[in-house]
């Protein structure tokens, strides 16, 4: 998001406040979700000093959000750990899976075809050609 505020790409870095609002939202109610409270703030004082500035000090902030250092990002916790893969049968998506990044070939193909709905495709037969493509798709070819 910096990058778009840095780059005048507001309308970007808007729709990721958005999403990051609508993440703290279903948040239960803890410190980190203080904190993430306290990065939105940040975040919008850019965009929206006047309102940023009444949010910081209702929030209790020390001086003004202006003068406040910006959040710093962890690259580790921009990594996803689990991917979502397609299962297709014949070409037509009938279920996906989501499972850790870097599955090997064999558990995506023996994840696939234990699904209910490709079960349910197959109707027992055995499929002729199984394409596995890691961390994005599996097709069965029956």
């Amino acid at each position: 998001m910096a990058d778009d505020i840095a780059a005048l790409s507001f309308n970007k870095a808007v729709a990721r406040i958005y999403e990051l609002t609508n993440a703290i939202e279903k948040a239960a109610p803890s410190s980190s979700r203080s904190a993430a409270i306290h990065t939105l703030l940040l975040l919008v004082a850019p965009m929206m000093p006047h309102l940023a500035e009444e949010a910081w000090a209702q929030i209790g902030g020390e001086g003004l959000v202006a003068e406040a250092a910006w959040p710093q990002v962890d690259p580790a916790l921009l990594v996803d750990d689990d991917v979502t893969v397609a299962v297709q049968v014949n070409g037509k998506l009938r279920d996906t899976l989501t499972v850790a990044k870097g599955s090997d070939k064999a558990d995506l193909e023996s994840l696939a075809l234990a699904s209910a709905k490709v079960q349910a495709i197959l109707a027992g037969a055995s499929p002729k050609k199984v394409i596995v493509v890691p961390d994005r798709l599996v097709n069965v070819v029956a």
